[in-house]
């Protein structure tokens, strides 16, 4: 049952489906979503007069990656016990930071072509730095931090264009690379918060360097294609203080930065390592460590396993929230990344197959899409690109997201259709790299 209510009458659980302007022109990011907090509340009276509910749809189970079909659920619910503690976490770790909103600068076609260069200079410094750390030398940490600038500059113009850089993914890459990608998601997920420019700088740094003490760490444990025995697995967590113990010998790096190497395998329940540290007692930093290191880590291939797609590592991620994450900054990262993160394969209403391009901040449904097959799975014969949000069929009716599909059905590789496609070969470094720790 749907029904026109006055924003004083609204409360906790409501589900709210329309308002009485664009949501464009809102902070909501989600397009229909549930009312989880009296903060939720105190925006809505900000910016409406009166809103829709559908009563039918108020206090759901589901998580937010399926509120496009079905409604968003109360993510923290107010309970007695241990949960109304972390609650409390929530509200005064992040309800309350002034939120900067930045403006696209650039398009992703544009901004790709002009970040290229220093993305191809950024796997070049991962490789030196991990190196260096191998050797036991101090690595370039002005580099380090001129490369981080450069990034977090791009991400300020436009941000699609260094997260389409994070679909290029080799197994035997991954430790490098990783790095590479976290240290995007950081910085991306950063302007999402609302981050100014220094404090990205300070992230970036943090992410780029979070895993160097993997170096100190056997060949033949890292790339272990099994599951590790419990004194491996040891070993393998003590990459975590031989990455604080480098990054503190290294001059210049901000302690704000090591806290993400420090922090990134603590979980907000305090399962996770060195310290069991839960809750409050992780920092901001660590706890965005945390989210942005599993999220690329489930999405790759690695020595031991394939990478799911990435609807499904959101809809893990929520799952684990509070037990895993903290549940406020893991919903802000689902809202980051989108219901479709770009390079989701997708099928449309149309029955046409496409790969989400770039994504549409004022209306998070309504990506671009670049259409790749035809409904009756013969492909396009060009590389046309649809804007759900102003686009229609041939059927003249708006073209809408009905199934998010398996990367590599159809044998489509999302990857071969974003901006970055024909840009990146192996840098030198890399290859030579590789070759070096094979033998």
């Amino acid at each position: 049952m749907k029904k026109k209510i006055d924003v004083r009458d609204l409360r906790v659980g409501m589900y709210v489906y329309e308002l009485d302007r664009p949501w464009r022109e809102t902070p909501f990011p989600f397009q229909g979503f549930q009312i989880e907090s009296d903060e939720d509340i105190g925006q809505l009276k900000q910016h409406c007069e009166h809103v829709f509910i559908d009563a039918d749809r108020s206090l759901g189970t589901v998580s937010p990656i399926q509120a496009w079909r079905a409604p968003r659920p109360v993510s923290a619910e107010r309970k007695t016990g241990p949960e109304a503690e972390l609650q409390e976490v929530v509200e005064k770790t992040t309800a309350h930071r002034p939120r900067r909103v930045y403006q696209d600068q650039t398009t992703v076609e544009e901004e790709a072509r002009v970040i290229k260069e220093t993305h191809e200079q950024a796997i070049s410094l991962v490789y030196s730095v991990m190196e260096d750390v191998q050797r036991g030398k101090v690595f370039d940490v002005e580099t380090a931090k001129k490369i981080v600038h450069d990034m977090a500059q791009s991400v300020v113009r436009n941000p699609d264009a260094l997260i389409c850089f994070t679909h290029l993914k080799k197994r035997h890459e991954y430790t490098a690379l990783h790095s590479l990608r976290v240290c995007i998601l950081a910085l991306v997920f950063g302007r999402h918060l609302g981050f100014d420019e220094d404090v990205l700088n300070v992230l970036g740094v943090g992410a780029l360097l979070h895993d160097i003490g993997k170096m100190k760490v056997p060949l033949e444990i890292l790339n272990k294609p099994g599951k590790l025995t419990e004194h491996e697995s040891r070993i393998m967590r003590n990459h975590v203080p031989y990455g604080i113990s480098a990054l503190e010998q290294a001059k210049g790096i901000p302690k704000r930065a090591i806290e993400v190497a420090r922090l990134h395998h603590e979980r907000y329940g305090g399962t996770g390592y060195m310290d069991k540290l839960k809750g409050d007692q992780i920092s901001e930093f660590g706890l965005i460590g945390a989210i942005v290191d599993v999220y690329d880590a489930i999405t790759s291939d690695r020595p031991y396993g394939h990478g799911i797609s990435t609807l499904d590592a959101l809809n893990k991620m929520y799952g684990w929230r509070r037990t895993h994450f903290h549940p406020h900054l893991v919903e802000q990262f689902i809202q980051c990344m989108g219901i479709f993160p770009i390079g989701s394969l997708v099928r449309l209403n149309s029955h046409d197959i496409g790969v989400v391009k770039t994504m549409n901040r004022a209306q998070r449904l309504k990506p671009q899409v670049m259409l790749v097959l035809k409904p009756d799975k013969t492909r396009h014969p060009f590389r046309r690109t649809v804007d759900l949000a102003r686009e229609t069929d041939g059927r003249g009716r708006p073209y809408e997201i009905t199934s998010a599909l398996p990367a590599g059905l159809y044998g489509i590789q999302p990857v071969d259709y974003l901006p970055v496609a024909a840009m990146v070969q192996p840098s030198p470094a890399s290859v030579a790299h590789h070759k070096k720790r094979q033998r």
